[in-house]
């Protein structure tokens, strides 16, 4: 069950609410010019909240399962498709599509196939902007191995990339987790990279620069 808002946002909207009533309040005891600063600021940091309601939306979505779809896990865009070395999960050379979240994306990330959370790697990096390929490797990241639950012998990855901005990325789930295609798995902050692995096998349905939604877009057929 999830709220239209995401629950780690609240603390953010709450404390700049509550910051905006407070300089509001104050407002109302100084003098001109402060009294007209002052409520100028509240207006800014109660915009400020909004965009923090606006920034970590979780709206639900209508789920289609289908065991041959990989599915988008995030919001945004496709930055790049191309063949590369997998060392940590599937160990071999895989397709990977890239997709950038921008500030203006939802950023909850959900599960692209149905299957069992079966490797996690977590590696403490940097927060180069996640345009670069360079983020990929040397960015704040989370990998994650999901096995295939219809096909044992299946494997795709997901990897969570922080970005210029992003400064921490939540995993809501752990090992050996049932899940569901679509399911939320986790968000990134305040602008992120999201890369899926999967098999060389795979017939990709989107290109470069495609805008795709996670739990909804199909971003490859896999074969078995």
């Amino acid at each position: 069950m999830a709220s239209f808002i995401a629950r780690e946002g609240y603390p953010f909207i709450i404390v700049t609410v509550l910051i905006s009533i407070m300089l509001y309040a104050v407002s109302r005891i100084l003098p001109a010019p402060w009294l007209t600063i002052t409520r100028s600021t509240s207006l800014v940091v109660f915009v400020l909240a909004l965009f923090m309601a606006y920034f970590f939306r979780d709206p639900e979505r209508p789920l289609a399962y289908d065991h041959n779809a990989l599915i988008s896990p995030a919001d945004g865009r496709v930055i790049d498709i191309r063949q590369v070395e997998e060392p940590l999960y599937v160990k071999t050379t895989v397709q990977r599509i890239s997709i950038f979240m921008s500030v203006f994306d939802v950023h909850v990330n959900r599960s692209p196939i149905q299957g069992i959370v079966d490797f996690l790697h977590y590696h403490p990096g940097k927060f180069i902007s996640a345009f670069k390929e360079k983020a990929s490797l040397d960015n704040e990241s989370m990998f994650v191995g999901i096995k295939d639950a219809t096909a044992s012998s299946r494997k795709i990855a997901v990897k969570l990339i922080a970005g210029l901005i992003a400064r921490r990325i939540v995993f809501y789930k752990k090992l050996r987790d049932e899940l569901g295609q679509g399911e939320r798995i986790g968000m990134i902050r305040f602008g992120s990279r999201v890369e899926v692995y999967c098999p060389i096998s795979t017939e990709v349905k989107v290109k470069k620069g495609d805008t795709v939604t996670a739990g909804k877009t199909v971003l490859a057929i896999l074969k078995d």
